[in-house]
């Protein structure tokens, strides 16, 4: 029987047997190590197939059983599992000692979804998982979107790409943001344009954890997810608080908002959530004439819908609403909102962006007795943006269909089949794009799972055929094992190709920002990688605490990658790869957690990302990919003094050597200098500290904390190019926004409150 199916069977009661047979019952209370309630968890006999959810003082009952020898599964979210022989005779009322449950340090209880596109525990899934719960982000960063969490994950890198708008994208073991699926609920939603800015428009008030896995998938997700997968998963409207509000303010003068209302209406679940952002505080301390940081006004609004169907089949809807105002630039087109007038002003120079984005996606299970499942989901972006006097505009539509056929084939035989169809829709004002480009991509893929030997050997195996008109049929293969040779020892290998369409304009911005010229030199083709990773891992038990130590090595190889060529003045070169690119390297991660409370997660990774392609004299040579560090690490503390219901949390990030563009600084007249700037970065770290006082009876929780604690800034300006004597800022022809590495925001402090109304 699938995981899934386990852990539903403990929250909901499926089908009756004989009444007649059916005469005992038992009750009692679950309790955690310090003999606290757990309440809403599940507990089951598989064998009666009767569940039900403890209350809030972590009492259950179960009643109309029939008598025997059964097996009771307990579980519950953040604690082990836990299995129970009882004996029933009949017309008897079992009353069973106080039951405690051992906390899940390491999360190896947690149930996953993105590595099968079904639920398996973490401690199963033949591809590696990592996890990160709400509760941990709430306690450990500031709440204010996505990006704030990724970065808290050895290996994924936060890039930015402009030292005026602060676009950003995430990286993953060396491959930037294009080559990442990043789903909603196991769904895809975002397009090459909303990779830019769309990401930090995913409020954290929504997510319940989220799933990363690195590494080729796809088979599942489409042939572009090489690099890995960022699944979000959204909060379970029947598991929410009535009403949830989260503020925060900074001496940055930033203000962030999050609210939530959750209710029951009939067999309909509603969760209905808005999340606010606001900056508007020009700063400029190094002192090049641009803020060193963006103005924004940002507001999400979401809404979650579970419905109650027979025999629990799954139905659930998601949508959502984005709207950003981003901009910055010169002091004058920045104080008192001048931009609103003077945006794509060809004297006075700002960058100011305004998105617009919608998302609709659900599930729904069909009332059949076979297990089919439909995923589907709409979205539509839309930019309308200035980069000083140059306007671009445009928008992209995308839609998603996955049929899911999942067969029971045995204990030993799983098999996952899916017919999906992707149509895409992008247009702009580019002279690059005559016509808007429409894309309909039919595809069938297929996964079988064999367990020969129970969880000691798991093979997966998958192949997806995705039809493009222009390139025919494209194969996507994916192998993925896992093998225990003992017990608490866990080696897992993944591999599988990659095949990417390149929308040049939709995902790069340097095309637009500053002014360099773009060269197309000839046609771009598609970009193909063949991608594999090997996780070796060991849990173990030291003291009273447990812990694990992984080893990752990751290759990827492309034959064709689409890189920008940056070393003429002035301009940027896009064209085919004529030799091929790679990305390889080490990771390790320890993570130690004790009952006391102290929970330590260390991570550091190795990585070697390059190209090799001809030189002017034609000479092939191997240069390192920009924005790519050679090292960098993370550091997590977390500790709980229980007494005091205090809650502390120490992050720090640090940041290797990065290969950076060729850019050029001007001299007084205004002409570049013979030699360009650096094209190495300098190391850096950056320290975070956050304390959370908890309030239990009061549902109440105040933090408090500082970002960037020891005050770390960029040495040198992102821009080069901003001091030409003869025009205004900006508007120079060697004016150059790409080179930012690392941050301009020096430390700010915050303070913030969490409530929840149950």
């Amino acid at each position: 029987m699938s995981a899934a199916k386990q852990y539903l069977v403990l929250l909901l009661s499926f089908f009756s047997l004989a009444i007649s047979a059916q005469t005992a019952s038992l009750q009692g209370y679950l309790l955690d190590q310090k003999g606290r309630p757990i309440p809403f968890a599940g507990i089951g006999l598989l064998e009666q197939q009767k569940g039900c959810s403890t209350d809030e003082s972590g009492y259950f009952q179960l009643s109309e059983l029939a008598a025997g020898s059964f097996e009771l599964q307990i579980q519950a979210i953040g604690y082990q599992s836990q299995k129970l022989m009882i004996q029933l005779k009949e017309n008897e009322v079992l009353e069973l000692d106080s039951i405690f449950l051992k906390e899940d340090i390491l999360g190896l209880e947690e149930v996953v979804v993105s590595g099968q596109l079904k639920e398996n525990f973490v401690k199963n899934s033949p591809v590696k998982i990592q996890v990160y719960r709400a509760e941990y982000l709430d306690n450990t960063v500031a709440p204010t979107n996505l990006m704030q969490a990724l970065k808290l994950i050895n290996g994924v890198q936060e890039v930015v790409a402009c030292g005026v708008c602060f676009t950003n994208s995430i990286s993953i073991n060396g491959l930037p943001g294009p080559y990442a699926a990043v789903l909603i609920d196991g769904t895809p939603a975002y397009g090459n344009l909303a990779s830019v800015y769309g990401l930090n428009g995913i409020p954290k008030n929504m997510i319940d954890r989220i799933e990363v896995i690195k590494g080729p998938n796809s088979t599942l997700y489409g042939s572009e997810a090489m690099a890995g997968v960022i699944n979000i998963i959204t909060k379970a409207p029947s598991k929410q608080p009535r009403i949830s509000l989260d503020l925060m303010g900074t001496t940055h003068a930033e203000a962030f908002s999050n609210l939530a209302f959750s209710q029951k209406i009939g067999k309909l679940n509603t969760t209905i959530g808005l999340q606010h952002a606001y900056l508007d505080r020009y700063e400029d301390a190094n002192q090049d004439g641009f803020g060193d940081n963006i103005g924004m006004d940002r507001l999400s609004v979401f809404g979650k819908f579970t419905f109650d169907r027979p025999k629990n089949k799954k139905a659930n809807l998601f949508a959502k609403y984005y709207y950003e105002d981003r901009r910055n630039g010169v002091e004058q087109y920045m104080k008192e909102r001048a931009y609103r007038e003077i945006r794509g002003s060809d004297s006075i120079y700002g960058e100011s962006i305004y998105t617009q984005r919608f998302e609709l996606m659900g599930s729904y299970e069909l009332p059949t007795t076979a297990p089919i499942r439909l995923d589907y989901s709409f979205s539509q972006h839309y930019q309308d943006s200035y980069y000083g006097a140059d306007g671009y505009f445009a928008e992209q539509r995308i839609a998603y269909l996955n049929a899911l056929y999942m067969p029971n084939l045995g204990p030993k035989h799983s098999l996952t089949t899916g017919l999906t169809a992707r149509y895409q829709y992008y247009d702009d004002n580019t002279v690059a794009t005559n016509e808007a480009e429409k894309q309909f991509i039919p595809g069938v893929w297929g996964q079988h799972e064999w367990k020969p030997n129970g969880e000691k050997l798991t093979l997966l195996s998958g192949l997806r055929l995705d039809y493009y008109e222009a390139h025919g049929l494209i194969p996507s293969p994916r192998i993925s094992v896992k093998y225990e040779p003992q017990a608490n020892w866990k080696i897992r290998l993944n591999t599988g190709t990659g095949f990417r369409l390149v929308n040049l304009f939709a995902e790069d911005h340097a095309f637009v920002t500053g002014n360099r010229q773009l060269v197309l030199a000839e046609k771009l083709n598609p970009e193909q990688a063949v991608s594999g990773t090997l996780n070796i891992q060991r849990i173990f038990n030291l003291g009273q605490g447990q812990g694990s130590i992984d080893l990752d090595a990751f290759y990827t190889h492309f034959t064709n990658a689409i890189i920008p060529n940056y070393d003429q003045a002035n301009t940027i070169i896009y064209e085919n790869l004529d030799g091929y690119a790679q990305s390889r390297g080490l990771a390790l991660n320890f993570n130690y957690g004790l009952p006391s409370g102290l929970q330590i997660n260390l991570g550091a990774t190795y990585q070697n990302a390059f190209e090799y392609r001809s030189n002017e004299q034609g000479v092939k040579e191997q240069n390192p990919l920009e924005f790519s560090p050679v090292f960098s690490s993370v550091l997590t503390v977390n500790y709980e003094y229980k007494p005091w219901n205090l809650l502390m949390a120490y992050t720090a990030n640090f940041t290797g050597k990065m290969q950076l563009p060729e850019v050029y600084d001007l001299d007084e007249n205004g002409d570049p200098l013979a030699e360009s700037r650096s094209t190495s970065s300098t190391p850096f770290s950056i320290h975070n500290l956050q304390i959370t006082k908890q309030f239990p009876k009061q549902k109440l929780d105040i933090y408090l904390g500082a970002q960037n604690l020891f005050d770390y800034r960029q040495a040198i300006s992102p821009l080069s190019g901003f001091n030409d004597p003869n025009v205004q800022a900006g508007f120079g022809d060697y004016f150059d926004t790409a080179y930012a590495y690392s941050p301009l925001h020096g430390r700010e402090f915050y303070l913030g409150l969490r409530w929840n109304f149950q």
